[in-house]
This record gives C-alpha cells, sequence and structure tokens, in this order.
C-alpha cells in the first residue's frame, strides 16, 4: 500500500506551495463548479500551469467538481469546462453530484473520478456501488470512526483519502 499526501490548494500560489513543500496532490477548485466559493479558485491558464507543473515532479492535480449542478449545466458548460482540462492531462476530478459521476465516467475515459467528501460516502454498500461506476478513490467524511473508516477499507480494493479522522470524546 502506498500512501500519498494530498493537500489543499485555494489558490495558484498555494498550489505551488504545496507542491514545492512536499505534497505528491492538490485539490484545488477553478472558477465553476467549486464547493469554495470564496477561495481564489485557478483560472483555466493557471489550472494549464498547475498541471504542467505538477507533471514535471511526477506529481497531480485534482479538480474539485463537488457542488450539486443542475442538468442545464452539465448539458451546457461541464463538458466545455473539463474537455481542454482532460486533454492537458488532468489526474482526477472529485465529485459529489451523481449526475457529473455518470458524465465524467461517459465522456472523458480515463480519468479518475474520486467521490467526495460531500457525497457522504458512510457505507461499504455505497462503496461497492461507487465501484462499479468506475470511481476509483473515495475521499471519507469527517464524522465517521476509524472503526467505520476501517470497515470500508475492508470491504473494497478503492483508494481511501482520510481528510480529518476525530473519535468521540468519551466522558
Amino acid at each position: 500500500m502506498s500512501i500519498e499526501l494530498l493537500a489543499p490548494g485555494g489558490s495558484y500560489d498555494s498550489v505551488i506551495a504545496a507542491l514545492n513543500a512536499g505534497a505528491d496532490a492538490v485539490y484545488t477548485g477553478g472558477n465553476l463548479f467549486g464547493a469554495r466559493a470564496n477561495a481564489q479558485n485557478l483560472t483555466l491558464d493557471e489550472l494549464y500551469s498547475a498541471i504542467e507543473y505538477a507533471h514535471l515532479f511526477g506529481k497531480k492535480i485534482y479538480l474539485t467538481i463537488n457542488t450539486l449542478i443542475k442538468e442545464k449545466e452539465i448539458e451546457e458548460q461541464l463538458f466545455n469546462y473539463l474537455l481542454p482540462l482532460y486533454e492537458y492531462g488532468l489526474d482526477a476530478v472529485i465529485v459529489q453530484d451523481m449526475g457529473v459521476l455518470l458524465f465524467v465516467k461517459e465522456n472523458f475515459p480515463g480519468l479518475h473520478i474520486h467521490a467526495s467528501t460531500q457525497m457522504t460516502v458512510s457505507g461499504k454498500l455505497t462503496v461497492k456501488e461507487l465501484e462499479k461506476l468506475g470511481v476509483t478513490r473515495i475521499v471519507t467524511p469527517r464524522e465517521l470512526s476509524m472503526n467505520e473508516i476501517k470497515m470500508i477499507h475492508e470491504s473494497s480494493e478503492m483508494e481511501l483519502s482520510l481528510i480529518h479522522i476525530s473519535e468521540p470524546t468519551r466522558r
């Protein structure tokens, strides 16, 4: 089993800083469909530059598309937003919306799909279904205990990203 140090990047400068500080991969948002509306989300040119920079050092960039997206937005914006990044070598997308997951699987073969913490994957049955749909990684919800994460891990070969682990305090 290998461990990947995954860091957030809320701006172009923080993406580069995280890569320079030793992160193996950085997740970041672009101008569309990211949950961090107040972050200095990257422009398309900054995303290109971040992908190029990361790949120079054998590292990865994951794009967050982790908001709920309306059907019209999927049909009219998502393909044109992702296509140039996919062609440029984007390593993965992190998604919340099942429609987005299915859209990416169908339209961008080979692009890794990670289930966002906002998807709230909390059990092995959900993990098995996501595996069938082509998801390659689960970003576990912060609410899960170590025992729950262990159960998910033991039920699947899927990669897990652990954002924050906290055990309930016993009184």
